[in-house]
């Protein structure tokens, strides 16, 4: 059954959906959104109800695997160290994550040209910094001024509040005379554009239902469909069809009643996630394109970057109550995130601080690693663990690789019978190096705080938060997937704006980049309107 046709299809309602769907809405063009998921309500947040924490590794967890929803679907990890995470829904992953907001470096864009790695970006941190700060004044963040590790910028509110837990740690820092810097946080620290400010609940992970905590949904979204943008939910897109012309002439896909439609659209746009994109790619073979759309290069679904993930956990005689404030925002040093070829790699990483959890989930083991045990030694375990830990990640730049990529299931498929993706990923030397590096920084950390016992794991299995590279941006046909400003080489009306484009993956979180990219491309399709399709 096929509906009529929209000038612009954006698939995907996430982080960069919906940023791009707020740019695009003041051309007047009629646009829709696809969303595989659906909105999720506040009031049904896991922690509004007392079992938020069982649900923490249920219905809300952060691996699709075993989350399970009905607009989930299944990825084969079996080959990978590091499990994939996200959400599908209106919102993204903005509805379970950290919400710690840095931006790439200018570096990050020359890694070639300073360091002989990897390739350069086509596009520098000059060319999206007033869309970072765009960015950043819609989502709200909360930081402070001045970090010597960025360009001058600017935040909307004050940082979070760092408590015990954030002091003793910087007091470590200046010990070691290591940078140290407030986290620049998606999440306001007072009221903000309508949003109530942070209350340091500590369960921001699972959704935030006081909105102190960005979320699309809360942000882009609202404004976005108040200038006409259409979005509509449980809508699973399993195919981008070609016309005659070579040109995509929309997709494919599953409503939520189980009926296989066709949407017509003059551009369509994709904001899946770096696995979600490289799959649906995939997913659109053709005799045209018989190893998946937009894949002239070979390289759609290669080049898969994680950033690998070091956690060094303290215990400490003292009480830290770190489970009062946001759990991933307090502090973090950027001291070794520019290369320093005598530590035995190029690159670098971010050292973060974060905060220990709820009662159960340390009872479950979330920061020690293993459940506490059971019977009489329970209770002087728990005691001697709860509200004592602070946790040290490093969050490390992961280099290209070809080898490391996303491939279509011969097997496993999701709810509609459409093969799901299959991660095949290893982790290179020069991140192997890195990891040690930074987890014995982080140890160094926690004993000159205090820390009696430090707990390390690494590279830690459940962190696969940040997913990028698998469709790279560049000049040359032959050596990427998209243009300088997210159009597909190969299918002139077609285009990536999720972290699918990063060229190299920079050492710190991505999301706050990932919308400055969707806001720069958003601009750059209005600029080229009267000739978008040469």
């Amino acid at each position: 059954m096929a509906e009529d046709s929209v000038d612009v299809l954006i698939v995907g309602a996430g982080a960069s959906g919906a940023a791009i769907a707020w740019s695009l809405a003041e051309t007047r063009m009629n646009i829709l959104c696809l969303d595989q998921g659906g909105w999720v309500n506040p009031s049904e947040y896991p922690p509004t109800r007392e079992d938020w924490e069982s649900r923490a590794i249920s219905d809300f967890s952060l691996n699709p695997n075993a989350r399970r929803r009905p607009e989930d679907y299944p990825v084969n990890d079996l080959d990978s160290p590091i499990s994939p995470l996200m959400w599908n829904g209106v919102g993204g992953s903005t509805i379970i994550w950290g919400a710690h907001f840095p931006r790439f470096h200018p570096s990050d864009f020359s890694v070639r040209t300073l360091d002989g790695v990897a390739d350069d970006w086509p596009i520098d941190y000059a060319a999206l910094e007033p869309y970072f700060d765009l960015n950043d004044r819609m989502m709200g963040v909360s930081g402070l001024s001045g970090n010597p590790a960025y360009p001058p910028k600017s935040v909307q509110t004050r940082p979070v509040s760092l408590g015990k837990l954030g002091v003793t740690i910087a007091e470590a820092f200046n010990q070691l005379g290591w940078h140290w810097w407030p986290a620049d946080s998606a999440i306001v620290s007072e009221d903000y554009e309508g949003r109530e400010g942070c209350v340091n609940a500590g369960v921001c992970m699972f959704g935030c239902a006081k909105g102190a905590k960005a979320s699309t949904d809360i942000t882009y979204w609202p404004s976005a469909v108040r200038r006409g943008v259409k979005l509509e939910t449980h809508c699973r897109v399993r195919e981008i069809s070609l016309g005659s012309n070579g040109l995509a002439d929309g997709v494919v896909y599953v409503d939520a009643e189980g009926v296989t439609r066709k949407q017509k659209a003059e551009i369509v746009i994709l904001a899946c996630n770096a696995i979600g994109t490289s799959r649906l790619l995939l997913l659109s073979r053709s005799g045209r394109s018989p190893n998946g759309l937009a894949n002239r290069s070979g390289l759609v679904g290669r080049n898969l970057m994680f950033h690998p993930w070091g956690f060094v956990t303290g215990i400490f005689d003292e009480r830290m109550d770190g489970f009062k404030g946001p759990i991933a925002c307090c502090i973090g040093s950027q001291e070794f995130y520019e290369t320093d070829r005598s530590r035995g790699f190029v690159r670098g990483y971010t050292l973060q601080t974060v905060r220990s959890v709820a009662p159960a989930l340390t009872a479950m083991g979330a920061m020690t690693g293993s459940p506490l045990p059971w019977g009489e030694s329970h209770r002087r375990e728990f005691e001697r663990v709860f509200g004592r830990t602070v946790s040290m990640n490093a969050i490390c730049e992961d280099l290209p690789e070809p080898e490391n990529r996303v491939e279509l299931d011969p097997e496993l498929v999701d709810g509609d019978g459409v093969p799901a993706p299959r991660v095949i990923y290893r982790l290179g030397e020069n991140s192997s190096k890195m990891l040690e590096h930074g987890v014995a920084r982080a140890r160094e950390v926690m004993q000159v705080a205090g820390a009696t016992e430090t707990i390390a794991d690494y590279p830690a299995r459940n962190t696969g938060w940040h997913l990028l590279g698998t469709a790279r941006m560049g000049l040359d046909p032959e050596t990427s997937v998209v243009n300088s400003w997210g159009r597909c080489h190969d299918v002139p009306n077609l285009f990536i704006v999720d972290g699918s484009v990063f060229v190299t993956s920079g050492g710190v979180n991505p999301g706050s980049t990932i919308q400055a990219v969707a806001l720069y491309i958003g601009d750059q399709i209005k600029r080229n309107l009267g000739n978008l399709f040469d």
